[in-house]
């Protein structure tokens, strides 16, 4: 355990701010024992360290997460920010802080590396499921999703739905998070967005929607209907963001 004394970082939620957030603790020997977003509680017993994102020091840092440990140990901590792991910076931190003065186990059943190894676990899975699960409606030539999933998926989903429609310009927005992703002309961005408003959709794709729904329960086969064996395959906390479900959402 380390001897450092121990405070509270206050950051701006991003990753960069993060890294920023370690770098700072080992140029200044202290321990964040809670990492404050601006959206959290900022109430601590301990004394609170506002750390503003330094984009070199974040890059110096990233970099020394692959150099001093490895390209997996890099892409574990890039994944572990991304998962809904409750304290995932403090978690993170205690790992970083292990591989830095070469301590880290190499037991992968450690506890330290299995509460990150398993959040990212339930990262990956989400975003495979949402690649077959999003659904996109035209709003003037521009194909539109929303999701609300419990991980930042955006990052994970961005490659597969460049690759799949790199043609179309389209928009994902995370209504959880917060974000949306943005893509057209072989370019795109992950940009913040609180919310989006759209307007109803237009007949056309009022059409497109029917005969998607229709298609859907023209291929399902009655005898043999199971609910159990569906809602495995296909929770139901996706269903209202999937057009042809989302009446059987609204039932509940």
């Amino acid at each position: 355990m380390s001897t450092w004394p121990q405070c509270a970082m206050l950051y701006d939620g991003t990753f960069a701010g993060f890294l920023s957030c370690v770098g700072e603790s080992f140029r200044q020997k202290v321990y964040p024992f809670y990492f404050l977003p601006p959206w959290a509680e900022q109430v601590s017993l301990y004394p609170l360290l506002e750390v503003p994102t330094d984009q070199s020091l974040a890059r110096e840092i990233y970099g020394q997460l692959e150099e001093q440990v490895s390209p997996t140990f890099r892409r574990m901590m890039t994944y572990s920010f991304l998962t809904s792991l409750p304290q995932r910076e403090r978690n993170m931190f205690d790992v970083i802080y292990l591989a830095f003065h070469r301590a880290l186990p190499q037991d992968l059943t450690d506890e330290r590396i299995l509460v990150l190894t398993r959040a990212i676990r339930r990262l990956v899975n989400e975003a495979h499921k949402y690649k077959g699960f999003v659904r996109f409606a035209d709003y003037g030539g521009v194909l539109v999703g929303q999701i609300a999933p419990e991980n930042q998926v955006l990052p994970l989903l961005r490659p597969h739905f460049c690759q799949r429609l790199p043609e179309e310009a389209f928009l994902l927005h995370d209504k959880t998070h917060r974000q949306a992703l943005f893509a057209a002309g072989g370019k795109w961005k992950l940009r913040p967005l609180d919310h989006l408003a759209l307007d109803d959709p237009d007949r056309a794709e009022l059409r497109c929607q029917a005969l998607w729904r229709q298609f859907y329960h023209t291929v399902a086969i009655p005898q043999r209907y199971n609910p159990r064996c569906r809602q495995t395959h296909l929770p139901q906390r996706y269903w209202s963001e999937m057009i042809e479900l989302q009446a059987e959402a609204r039932r509940g």
